[in-house]
């Protein structure tokens, strides 16, 4: 007798297993003003904090006879209106005696080609390889001609030069002081929160007393106990450790938050009932959970801290010459007389402007992404 043939088992759908990250990078990338902003952020530190040497057209203290030089457009059209490859007119000074005052006219009769990847002065790129190849430039005697694409300083440097190799150290002091930030906040608060008792009594009343203080009073009386006689890197240092020990109190008081309720998951007292040492359950099974946390919060407190210098180097207790940051900068702008003859000054404010914006869009999107079990994004 025949055996009727079994019946076709249909084959088992795959199922799809997804991690956390996963999830968070998925949320994250259908959040386009989160990945605008992580791009720009991207673009702004590979051009401040590793190349501006590359891209400067000068060395950051090359000084020229151009002073208060204004912005040198490239132009394209001479004054024929023939259209030429790009090019810069020359120069020339001009002195009001009844005004006394300085000016720079364009001078026609001297046209000076703009190029790509031109020789100049030399420079390390990344600190280690010598070159002397800059982005753009002009074929002309330094003494003789320059370009000026955002104007000249009150001793005749480039100012796009000095807004390029500023952003180094402000960028990086916020990337230095959250760090040291994270490590500060994340230790005191996992050790709180798990401790209890006298020892989250002592750190979460050091934590207000610190922030019982207005901040800029408390940054200033501390950046003004700096000596003088440090050198410009050990105030560059110093300075980032106390932007990193006055913010590290808010951080902390979010992880004990988090570790008060973390502490008493099954994964957690399982730990703790097989014999694990304190050190090991703190810093291997609770602090990792409020990993998603700590970077949302990072990430949009960089700013707090690139703005803290700013504002500090700007009211001369910051970060002194020869260091140049935005601060530094922002002084030479801080005058009715450079407002009202060189306005051009004043670039040094958009790439502040547009970090701080990269960083709250980059900061909005990972706040989202994060909770990717929400119904939201």
């Amino acid at each position: 007798m025949a055996v009727a043939a079994a019946p076709a088992v249909p084959a088992k759908r795959k199922e799809l297993s997804q991690s956390y990250w996963s999830l968070v990078w998925y949320r994250f990338k259908k959040n386009k003003l989160g990945v605008f902003g992580g791009i720009l952020l991207i673009v702004l530190y590979v051009s401040f904090a590793l190349i501006p040497e590359f891209l400067a057209p000068y060395a950051l203290e090359n000084r020229s006879q151009f002073v208060e030089a204004p912005p040198t457009p490239i132009r394209f059209v001479d004054e024929q209106g023939r259209f030429q490859a790009p090019f810069v007119y020359g120069l020339e000074r001009r002195v009001d005696m009844v005004k006394r005052l300085r000016t720079w006219v364009p001078d026609t009769d001297r046209k000076y080609p703009v190029r790509l990847f031109v020789q100049g002065d030399e420079y390390l790129l990344l600190g280690l390889i010598p070159m002397n190849i800059h982005l753009f430039g002009i074929d002309a005697d330094p003494r003789e001609a320059r370009i000026f694409l955002l104007g000249a300083d009150a001793l005749g440097r480039d100012y796009l030069t000095r807004i390029l190799y500023g952003g180094r150290l402000s960028l990086l002091i916020g990337l230095i002081g959250q760090f040291l930030t994270i490590v500060l906040g994340m230790t005191l608060g996992v050790i709180s929160g798990y401790y209890g008792g006298p020892v989250d009594m002592f750190v979460q009343r050091f934590t207000e007393f610190l922030a019982a203080f207005p901040n800029i009073p408390l940054f200033m009386a501390l950046s003004a106990a700096i000596p003088n006689y440090w050198s410009p890197i050990a105030v560059y240092f110093m300075l980032t450790i106390i932007l990193a020990f006055l913010g590290w109190g808010g951080l902390a008081r979010q992880v004990r938050g988090l570790v008060l309720s973390l502490r008493e998951r099954e994964y957690a007292l399982a730990a703790k009932s097989f014999g694990a040492s304190d050190r090991r359950i703190m810093f291997r099974h609770l602090l990792p959970g409020t990993t998603s946390h700590v970077i949302v919060i990072a990430t949009l407190s960089i700013p707090g801290m690139i703005l803290a210098e700013t504002a500090l180097s700007w009211l001369g207790l910051g970060l002194r010459p020869p260091l140049t940051s935005w601060g530094t900068l922002l002084q030479d702008a801080a005058t009715i007389r450079a407002i009202r003859f060189t306005p051009w000054l004043l670039w040094v404010v958009p790439p502040i402007l547009l970090t701080i914006f990269a960083y709250n869009m980059l900061g909005d999107g990972l706040r989202d992404a994060m909770d990717p079990y929400s119904g939201r994004g």
